[in-house]
C-alpha cells in the first residue's frame, strides 16, 4: 500500500481575506446611487400608483377611500376607455410601422461619410430635438381650420381640409405628425446598426453578382436583426403613451375622437378628480405596454435565430 501525503493547508493572510470583502464593499458603494435613483424615480412611484388604483381619491381628501377592485370593474364599463385604447393601439402599429420604414429608408439613402449626408442627417433629427408640445402647436397652426394650408386652400377657391375637424382626418394626421417628429431617432439607430454590417460580407455578395435589392435582403436586413428589435421595440412604448402632441394638436378632439390612453388618465385624474380611477388606468397601461413589448422583443429573437440557422 503507497502512502501519500496531504500538501499542508496554508491560511491566507489577513489581507487577502479582507480584500474580497472591501471590493464587494466599493462594488455597493458605486451601485447605490443608481440603485435609489431607480428606487425613488420608478419602484416607489409603480407601487404608489398601484395603492392609489385600489382607493377612491380625488387628490385632495387626506383619507383615500379603499374600494379594492372596484376601479377595475369600472374601467370593464368604460366606453371612452375603449374607445381610446382602440385610438391608441391604431397609432402604435401604424406609427410604429411608419416610423421603422422611413427611419430605415432615409438611413440607407445617408449611409456613408460625406458632408451632404452629415448636414441630412442633421435635418433628419432636428424635429425630434423639438418639444412636443411645439411640434402640435405648430401643426395645429399649419393645418387648422384657419390655418396655412386651408388659407391658401380657400384663396383659390378651394374648400376647407378637415384635418383636425373629422375623425378620420384627426387620427391620421396625428399619426402622421408623430412619425415626422419622431422618425430621427430611428434613423441614428438604423445608421448605427449599417455600420456594423461587414463591408466584406457586402462585397462578397456583389462579386457573385447579387443585385443591390439583392445584397439588402440576404446581407444588410439580416444583420440589421437586433437594430429592427430595438427600433419596434422603443417605438412601440413610445407611441402607447402619446400624450403631450395630442394636447397641443387636437386637444383629443373632434368630439373625444383621437383621445389616447394616456390623454386620458391624465384628464380622469386631474381634469375629473378621480386619481384612483386614472391610477386603474395607468397600471392596466403599465402592463400592457410591458407585455407587448416583451411579445414583441420574443418575436424578432426568434425571427433573428431562424435568419442565422
Amino acid at each position: 500500500m503507497t502512502l501519500t501525503r496531504e500538501a499542508p493547508v496554508v491560511a491566507a493572510p489577513p489581507a487577502a481575506r479582507a480584500r474580497p470583502r472591501r471590493d464587494g464593499l466599493a462594488n455597493a458603494l458605486m451601485v447605490a446611487p443608481a440603485t435609489v435613483l431607480y428606487t425613488v424615480m420608478l419602484i416607489v412611484p409603480v407601487g404608489l400608483a398601484f395603492y392609489l388604483s385600489l382607493t377612491d381619491w380625488d387628490g385632495f381628501s387626506a383619507n383615500p377611500a379603499f374600494v379594492g377592485a372596484g376601479n377595475y370593474a369600472d374601467l370593464l364599463d368604460d366606453p371612452e376607455l375603449r374607445r381610446a385604447a382602440a385610438v391608441t393601439l391604431l397609432i402604435a402599429a401604424a406609427g410604429t410601422a411608419g416610423l421603422n420604414l422611413l427611419g430605415l429608408g432615409f438611413a440607407l439613402l445617408v449611409n456613408g461619410a460625406s458632408r451632404a449626408n452629415t448636414f441630412f442627417r442633421i435635418v433628419l433629427f432636428y424635429p425630434h430635438v423639438l418639444s412636443a408640445l411645439v411640434v402640435g402647436f405648430l401643426w395645429s397652426a399649419i393645418l387648422g381650420t384657419t390655418g396655412a394650408v386651408n388659407n391658401l386652400v380657400t384663396s383659390w377657391g378651394g374648400e376647407v381640409l378637415p384635418f383636425l375637424s373629422d375623425p378620420e382626418w384627426a387620427t391620421v394626421t396625428m399619426i402622421a405628425v408623430l412619425v415626422w417628429a419622431g422618425f430621427g431617432v430611428n434613423v441614428v439607430l438604423y445608421l448605427a446598426g449599417l455600420q456594423a454590417v461587414p463591408h466584406s460580407l457586402i462585397e462578397a455578395a456583389r462579386i457573385d453578382g447579387a443585385t443591390r435589392w439583392q445584397v439588402f435582403r440576404n446581407v444588410t436586413l439580416p444583420a440589421l436583426g437586433p437594430s429592427v428589435t430595438v427600433n419596434i421595440v422603443l417605438s412601440l412604448v413610445t407611441l402607447l403613451k402619446t400624450y403631450d402632441l395630442v394636447v397641443s394638436l387636437t386637444a383629443g378632439g373632434p368630439a373625444g375622437q383621437t383621445q389616447t390612453v394616456a390623454y386620458l388618465i391624465l384628464w380622469n385624474s386631474f381634469h375629473d378628480a378621480r386619481l384612483g380611477f386614472g391610477s386603474a388606468q395607468s397600471v392596466i397601461l403599465m402592463l400592457v405596454t410591458a407585455a407587448l413589448a416583451f411579445v414583441v422583443t420574443r418575436l424578432r429573437r426568434r425571427g433573428e435565430l431562424a435568419v442565422h440557422q
